[in-house]
């Protein structure tokens, strides 16, 4: 099948930036039908040096350290947006202001505010979007979502959707951007209760009404010396204010009926990357969990009580599966669930439709974080603010 080269830039070059680039390396590898193959044409980052080693080891045409001249590349029509949270609203708009098509990590800003106005700007452009919430597109979770739109849990009445993480746990954590709320936001809210809140929509419908508490179990942590990269240390400098939350929790009463509870920690020490959920509905119950991306554990039938619950491999019937692996309980990873992404936006691309997570999402998930902070403020049960 013949396929039209786009040419892609990428802003911001940490652990996300090389994410995205290593997926449009491969999408064409597990996508072949595509009708367009992403080029390599710009990459930008401000801290020196990286954006040149970008371009040598994965051959960018360009490289800058001003996102700006990504943005007014005219050859240049498709950005990925994997800056700092606090740069999403400005970095993400301009890109869309520009015609270029948008794929850009959550929680696109520190606000709903900030999220729509990406929004605003991506539809006056008529630009297709896309937003990372990765986790949706797991096979595993998927199924899962097949099994409770047919019926087989029955009805749901209650689930539990959980990210917990240790990123943040060691008290020599550098104080990063991430613990200054100008900058990191809500802290935990945006980084994992974003993927959180994407997942009760994805699996369950809307959010009528929560009630929320946080907390901040780290309250300072020392100063870098210098420039920061990942969650690196730094033993011995001078400590200062945490200023965002390391744990949420919400208990939330959905469109459907159904009840379910939220939390997210990044300080959960014993916990890497503890993400998942259960769900349980009137004859059925499934869970899931990230470590274990590849299985569910389901229980289904009409026994109601003692019912058994059994660990099911996926395999080429669920989601994309078949495009990675030829036989089920054969494992996928993280970076696979990008090249899906990567697949949705280039095809939303080219399509001129939605396909997938957009921008559209990435409001829905805001206003639910936005709303989180609004109930602790309060006290009361609040209402998101699609």
């Amino acid at each position: 099948m013949s396929s039209r080269p786009l040419r892609v830039g990428v802003i911001g070059f940490g652990w996300m930036g090389r994410v995205h680039t290593q997926a449009y390396a491969r999408v064409r590898h597990h996508f072949s039908e595509l009708p367009l193959t992403p080029v390599l044409a710009a990459v930008a980052d401000d801290v020196p040096g990286r954006a040149a080693e970008a371009a040598e080891v994965f051959g960018f045409a360009g490289h800058t350290t001003d996102w700006h001249d990504v943005v007014t590349d005219p050859d240049v029509e498709a950005v990925s947006v994997t800056a700092p949270n606090f740069l999403h609203r400005e970095i993400g708009t301009a890109v869309a202001r520009a015609g270029k098509h948008l794929w850009i990590e959550k929680p696109v800003g520190l606000t709903r505010d900030d999220a729509a106005a990406v929004a605003e700007a991506a539809a006056a452009a008529d630009v297709r979007t896309a937003v990372g919430f990765n986790y949706r597109h797991a096979p595993a979770v998927v199924q899962a979502r097949e099994m409770i739109a047919a019926g087989e849990l029955g009805t749901v009445t209650h689930a539990r959707v959980r990210f917990f993480s240790d990123y943040a746990a060691h008290p020599d954590g550098a104080l990063s951007w991430r613990f200054d709320r100008a900058r990191g936001g809500n802290g935990v809210l945006g980084d994992l209760a974003s993927h959180a809140a994407d997942l009760v929509w994805f699996l369950l419908g809307d959010i009528a009404s929560l009630v929320a508490d946080t907390a901040v179990f780290v309250p300072e942590r020392p100063r870098p010396a210098g420039a920061t990269s990942g969650h690196s240390r730094a033993t011995g400098g001078e400590r200062g204010p945490v200023e965002n939350e390391d744990y949420a929790s919400a208990q939330l009463r959905l469109v459907s009926g159904a009840r379910a509870t939220l939390e997210a920690s990044r300080v959960a020490v014993g916990e890497q990357n503890a993400y998942g959920f259960e769900i349980h509905g009137t004859a059925g119950a499934v869970t899931w969990d990230f470590r274990r991306m590849n299985e569910l554990v389901v229980g289904r039938g009409t026994a109601y009580q003692d019912q058994p619950m059994s660990t099911v491999f996926v395999g080429p019937g669920a989601g994309d599966y078949a495009a990675f692996q030829p036989g089920s309980a054969s494992a996928m990873g993280y970076d696979d669930l990008k090249v899906i992404e990567a697949r949705d936006f280039l095809q939303s691309v080219h399509d001129a439709r939605p396909v997938g997570a957009t921008i559209v999402d990435a409001v829905r998930s805001a206003a639910v974080l936005d709303a989180m902070v609004e109930s602790v403020d309060s006290g009361a049960w609040t209402a998101p603010r699609m």
